[in-house]
């Protein structure tokens, strides 16, 4: 995959992206992350790529001049995949969006500043804005990392083992299940017994137990989209009169 980012500070995300696991995925060449500085498109004289706008108030707003060649210049003919402008008001980036993203060859992703774009860069290089929450940043460089991080690691190879990114929260639907390593006791805490039984049944059942209750405890919205088999029933039926009861 190849993922080209358009920003006025290109020096912000570049540490991200030497560092882990998108490092070694750059290095392996499983996938390609290009800064573009949207600067030099200015034709302006001293490269401005803000102005006041229009109707007044507060703040600056970026030029569509030098957005639209930045973006035009980046993808010419031959660009297959999707353009993305990282704005609050934009659709809420989830797993379910990294996943049809990192179907695609391409990804354009572009920063904005200050108190956004001129919206005729939106409407003539963009296809979709994309929201990584209902907050606001300084800039889109946090969220355009976010994007790259969550898609790059559903690209296959990136990470050590593919069912890494199949088995963890969200993939499934549900929040992941308690993860445990060596030692087997520390601080007088000891890891669930099951865990250690090499019953791999029972333990997948723990876990799809656990990813439930969780799931059910701090975001039980989650559970209106999950599928449930009989046995899921009846431990959330359980759970449910438990805490009923408590």
């Amino acid at each position: 995959m190849r993922i080209k980012v358009l920003t006025i500070f290109p020096e912000m995300l570049r540490p991200m992206l030497e560092t882990s696991i998108l490092k070694r995925a750059i290095d392996a060449g499983l996938i390609e992350v290009e800064l573009i500085d949207i600067r030099p498109f200015s034709e302006l004289k001293h490269k401005n790529t803000d102005d006041y706008p229009f109707g007044g108030g507060p703040g600056m707003v970026m030029l569509a001049q030098p957005i639209v060649d930045a973006v035009e210049s980046a993808t010419g003919e031959g660009f297959h995949g999707k353009r993305l402008y990282l704005s609050p008001r934009g659709r809420t980036f989830s797993q379910k969006m990294a996943e049809e993203l990192s179907k695609d060859e391409e990804l354009l992703l572009l920063c904005g500043h200050y108190e956004g774009v001129d919206q005729r860069a939106i409407d003539l290089v963009i296809d979709e804005e994309v929201s990584i929450g209902d907050y606001v940043l300084t800039g889109g460089e946090l969220g355009a990392l976010v994007i790259i991080d969550a898609v790059a690691r559903l690209i296959p190879g990136v990470l050590g083992s593919d069912e890494s990114s199949e088995d963890e929260s969200f993939s499934s639907g549900l929040l992941e299940y308690p993860q445990y390593t060596r030692p087997r006791e520390y601080r007088g805490l000891a890891v669930p017994d099951i865990l250690l039984s090499g019953d791999h049944a029972k333990i997948a059942r723990w876990r799809r137990d656990r990813a439930l209750e969780l799931t059910y405890e701090r975001r039980p919205e989650l559970l209106e989209h999950i599928d449930m088999d009989k046995k899921d029933r009846v431990f959330m039926k359980a759970l449910k009169e438990k805490r009923e009861e408590s």
